[in-house]
């Protein structure tokens, strides 16, 4: 078997163009001019193109992407039925999509564009050469780095916020009449994150509010190498309840044409739609994919004898638009166009230094009024200290909003959000259902279109089943952009551990380091009630004007505890570092022997400067981390120090153990107490020869 099967479609359409050999027709032009068709078309050729061309700088080891739009050319025609400002969440597989809605802005070379982001050149305008991706700022399609459903629930967040948008008469990016587009294969509608997505609109819906979005489903029968039971996506999804499901033939360039018209009536009337759109999968998953492995050669040559650009080619023909030489003189233009653009981008410039690549993983700040924190304030306790400063947020800032499992009639389990609802409305505060996917994916979304979302996730340990739209996609928005669009969002986790006689481990969590190594996001965490009104302020500040994205880290045990009087002593031979229960429990300490205390309060990145001036010139430094002993914060601290103290102080650290926290009484055993503290202090003076100082 011929492995090479981009030259054999590629020769297949000439062959068969030219002798006529057309696959059976599926429908008419249903009303379609001669003009309208052949630009469509044309976008379907530049799609083909450019898969063919990424094949050829593969080879030539000049390329660096390969899997292809071919077969999936028939949402050319959805390029057109969307407007320029209706945002698109794309599949992976919308090359044809790009090509035409690229019409909207003639000065865009679309072809280039694609062609500098195959080469991953820095000239690539959208990445900046830093992935292949489907994106433009001018055509409002965000990029996106895998499109297995990750970004279905941030669709829902964007869609929302148009309704928001609304009800709000809030000024935004996207015009109030715009819809959302979403695009993702067959194989992802199994994913968990997409089920959850599907479900959330349908509750979106349920509850009468509109969420004009449309689902596009390109349904090529199968996924990399597993096959989609045959009739899956409309036995799974065709009566569901508040999507609105409609099919269309994606080899059929009209029929998704004036389907996606329906569609689009739909969603902008606020309606959400399930377009499923069914078509081939063409040249395999990706350019290392050898398809003979998992399908025989008739499978293989019936999915190439259906190929959409034979489909509309039969139907130039048909109309007497272009004769069988003319298109292919047609098509053999485009391959040298796109042969002469992709010369010149195997040229283009590279990134070529760590600094260049990092240099967009920090989003570009905005020239933005800040609103200053109230002075003088007094507060109860910690919980007292939040819920006063997300009352003074939201209003100063009209575009924020708060949101989550519990946080508006209840006020949160804790009771932080209580009557916030009450003050500020059910548009600004609200409740969620209880996924925290689509919580945060909402976020997203709700940032895309201007607004400053404030989600609480209900305890830490929940975040990690739902930690890819922090990791994945927030993140990941500014460094696969170049900065070009962001999603500041404050994100507020109650956790940590030390709530006595709650719970257990999936409430007393205290693994941080799945945050603390996302590249980009900032993490600060209160030990009082003043820190965590000013930190809370700060990082709505970050998120507004700096555009990051913020973990805000609330220590549930400090949210009503007395907070002990500080007496760090800035003469003490000891310093001791740490943060939330941590700094807590060392507060305690000072309340007994002599030790000075640094409050880290910033986790990510560490204050290194503020650290370095602080133990300056001390014998002794004692790292307190209420983490787990792998991966805590205390290894990269003794790191920090190591490499920029000479010479080093002594160095020692006390952390949880390397194990779940237990239910009840029991948790005390495998967190750090005053009591090691002060043990650990004095077996280190012991070891520089001094005794105990009296407090």
């Amino acid at each position: 078997m011929e492995l090479n099967r981009a030259k054999i479609v590629d020769e297949n359409f000439t062959r068969r163009v030219l002798a006529q050999d057309f696959p059976l027709a599926k429908s008419d032009t249903q009303g379609l001019d001669k003009a309208f068709f052949l630009s469509l078309f044309e976008s379907q050729l530049i799609s083909r193109h450019v898969d063919l061309m990424a094949r050829q700088l593969r080879e030539q080891q000049q390329g660096f992407y390969t899997i292809a739009s071919s077969g999936h050319e028939g949402n050319a025609a959805l390029g057109r039925v969307f407007r320029k400002d209706d945002i698109a969440f794309l599949h992976y597989r919308s090359g044809a999509f790009m090509a035409e809605r690229a019409r909207f802005c003639p000065e865009i070379d679309i072809i280039y564009d694609e062609l500098l982001s195959l080469v991953a050149s820095s000239d690539d305008p959208i990445s900046g050469g830093r992935h292949k991706v489907f994106g433009s700022v001018p055509l409002w399609v965000v990029p996106q780095t895998s499109t297995i459903a990750s970004h279905l629930p941030k669709a829902i967040g964007a869609a929302l916020s148009i309704s928001m948008a609304k009800t709000l008469k809030s000024v935004t990016p996207l015009p109030k009449d715009s819809i959302v587009l979403c695009s993702f294969g067959d194989a992802s509608v199994n994913h968990s994150t997409a089920q959850g997505a599907f479900n959330a609109a349908q509750w979106i819906i349920d509850t009468h509010l509109p969420l004009p979005l449309v689902w596009l489903c390109e349904d090529n029968g199968i996924g990399i190498s597993q096959p989609t039971p045959e009739n899956w996506i409309e036995k799974t999804i065709k009566n569901r309840p508040g999507l609105q499901y409609i099919a269309c033939d994606g080899r059929n360039l009209a029929d998704v044409y004036a389907k996606g018209v329906q569609a689009e009536h739909l969603a902008r009337k606020g309606q959400c739609v399930f377009l499923h759109m069914k078509t081939v999968r063409l040249l395999g998953h990706a350019g290392a994919d050898i398809e003979s492995q998992y399908h025989t050669q008739a499978q293989i040559e019936a999915d190439e004898s259906d190929d959409p650009l034979l489909h509309s080619a039969r139907t130039i023909v048909q109309n007497q638009w272009l004769t069988p030489n003319e298109i292919v003189n047609l098509y053999e233009k485009f391959r040298t166009k796109i042969q002469e653009r992709a010369k010149r981008a195997t040229q283009a410039p590279k990134l070529n230094s760590a600094k260049a690549i990092m240099a967009a993983i920090i989003p570009p700040k905005r020239k933005l009024s800040m609103a200053t924190a109230k002075a003088g304030q007094t507060f109860k306790n910690m919980a007292h200290a939040i819920n006063t400063a997300l009352s003074d947020i939201l209003s100063h800032y009209p575009n924020a909003c708060i949101f989550g499992e519990d946080v508006a009639k209840k006020g949160g389990v804790y009771h932080v959000t209580a009557e916030l609802q009450t003050r500020f409305g059910p548009a600004r505060v609200f409740d969620t259902i209880l996924d925290e996917q689509t919580i945060l994916g909402t976020v997203i979304g709700l940032a895309h279109n201007g607004f400053l979302p404030i989600p609480e996730i209900q305890f830490l340990a929940y975040v990690h089943n739902a930690a890819d739209q922090i990791r994945g996609e927030a993140a990941t928005l500014s460094f696969f952009s170049n900065g070009q669009y962001t999603n500041p969002m404050v994100v507020r986790i109650p956790g940590l551990a030390y709530q006595k006689g709650f719970g257990g481990h999936f409430h007393n969590d205290n693994a941080i380091a799945f945050l603390r190594e996302i590249p980009g996001i900032m993490i600060a965490c209160p030990s009082t009630p003043m820190d965590a009104y000013q930190l809370l302020q700060e990082s709505v500040r970050l998120a507004q004007v700096d555009q990051r994205v913020v973990i805000f880290l609330e220590p549930i045990a400090l949210y009503t505890e007395k907070i002990f009087e500080s007496r760090s002593d800035e003469k003490s031979d000891v310093v001791i570092l740490s943060y939330g229960n941590g700094m807590h429990l060392s507060r305690q300490v000072a309340q007994k022997i002599s030790v000075k205390l640094v409050d880290l309060r910033w986790l990510k990145p560490l204050p290194l400067e503020t650290i370095l001036q602080e133990i300056a010139g001390k014998p002794m430094v004692l790292i307190v981390d209420e983490c787990r002993k792998t991966g805590s914060l205390s290894e990269e601290l003794i790191s920090l120090l190591v490499e920029n103290l000479d010479p080093l102080p002594m160095v020692a650290r006390i952390t949880a153990q390397d194990c779940f926290i237990p239910l009840g009484d029991a948790a005390q055993y495998v967190l750090p107490s005053v009591e090691d503290i002060i043990t650990k202090i004095q077996t280190m003076r012991e070891k520089h020869g001094r005794s105990i100082l009296p407090g």
